[in-house]
């Protein structure tokens, strides 16, 4: 990411926009935009900084700097958890045209300071009127400038099937954000936005638009939740992710940890723990990269998961304790069970056992980084791996 004095001689070469992107700052810090959520920095609101609109994301096309911003900070909508939402004092609500945005975008693609873009906004005179300017940035965009670099835009609740489909012709990924796993709990999070018709659907749709032109470049899907704040289960958002990584075809689920915001309606309920977060994106990857079922996750209590180990390995607790795999014998689809092995280890595995025993952990330093993890639940030749005992 540049620095922040190069970013500010950026604001006096090209004042009126780039010092109105500077007064809303990280305004979208609370949205991930890559394939590396965790890792995006995390900032405050409105810190007054160009350098803090410039985030380091992980994209498909490899790691780089993305401006995020909005289209604007005001919002007719009243999220009970949005810093956004109508009616909120500290909010300064700062408005851009297309025009302007397209511009800034280009020029500090020029000086070297971002490669790519991340779109959203307030909604103003109804979803479909902002969402026609969301498109109409990403057209002078493309068009005018002829940008080619990363573009993910947001999709608006109650947007239009033509709006839909032209923001996937010119993104690389869009962002139809569900917020809540049922409609009962995004009415207690978000009262004004409806689950099926204006959200659910929409990724879908999306789904379908794929389908209908499979000869186009389209953009992928993503959606967020956010996790902690009325009472959502770890069991109702990953039973609903599962069926849109079958259904929809999402590329990734964000889990948006709740921190309570001032002027808020929730701005006295306890920030959700990040541990949390962090189980549920653990889980995630094993309903959508290594063939799991929900049913499969080991849920505790009312429907969360365990928090002091990860997923797959309170998992292999349960079921490999007693009954180990035998790395010798097991299809991959077993292997992918095992703590500390995934999809590369496991092919790594099915290639060296057809040419020499596995017999000594040792042999397994070479396939993966930490084989000790997988030891206490695997078999070398039918035999457990002998294991270092603990000094102390």
């Amino acid at each position: 990411m540049p620095d922040g004095g190069g970013c500010q001689m950026l604001v006096r070469a090209i004042p009126n926009t780039l010092e109105k992107l500077a007064q809303i700052g990280d305004a979208t810090a609370f949205e991930p935009a890559g394939d590396l959520p965790e890792s995006e920095r995390r900032g405050r609101y409105q810190s007054h900084s160009l350098a803090e609109c410039i985030t380091n994301v992980t994209t498909p096309r490899g790691k780089m700097p993305v401006l995020k911003t909005m289209i604007t900070t005001a919002c007719e909508r009243n999220c009970y958890y949005c810093p956004f939402r109508a009616g909120r004092a500290k909010t300064k609500r700062v408005t851009f045209t297309p025009d302007e945005l397209a511009s800034a975008l280009d020029q500090m693609g020029r000086a070297g300071h971002v490669d790519g873009m991340f779109l959203s906004s307030g909604i103003i005179k109804g979803g479909v009127t902002t969402q026609d300017k969301i498109i109409d940035t990403a057209e002078i965009v493309r068009r005018k400038y002829r940008y080619r670099g990363y573009v993910h835009l947001k999709i608006m609740p109650g947007s239009e099937y033509d709006q839909l489909y032209r923001a996937m012709q010119l993104a690389d990924r869009i962002s139809i954000n569900l917020e809540a796993p049922t409609q009962a709990r995004l009415e207690a999070l978000a009262p004004k936005k409806e689950f099926t018709r204006e959200l659910l659907n929409m990724l879908m749709l999306a789904a379908q638009i794929r389908r209908e032109h499979p000869h186009e470049r389209l953009a992928g899907s993503v959606t967020q939740f956010v996790v902690g704040a009325v009472g959502d289960t770890d069991l109702e958002l990953l039973s609903l992710s599962s069926r849109l990584y079958q259904q929809a075809g999402l590329k990734r689920v964000y889990y948006s940890s709740f921190s309570p915001v001032e002027q808020t309606p929730l701005e006295n309920v306890a920030a959700n723990d990040p541990l949390r977060e962090h189980r549920l994106y653990q889980a995630s990857f094993l309903l959508r990269d290594y063939a799991w079922e929900v049913e499969d996750l080991p849920f505790v209590g009312e429907g969360n998961l365990r928090l002091d180990l990860d997923p797959k390995r309170a998992w292999a607790e349960i079921n490999l304790r007693e009954t180990p795999i035998d790395l010798m014998t097991a299809e991959r689809s077993q292997l992918l069970r095992i703590p500390g092995v995934g999809p590369k280890t496991a092919d790594a595995i099915l290639r060296i056992r057809r040419q020499t025993h596995l017999t000594d952990i040792g042999q397994l330093r070479k396939l993966m980084r930490a084989p000790e993890q997988a030891a206490p639940y695997i078999l070398l030749d039918g035999r457990r791996p002998a294991q270092q005992l603990p000094l102390f």
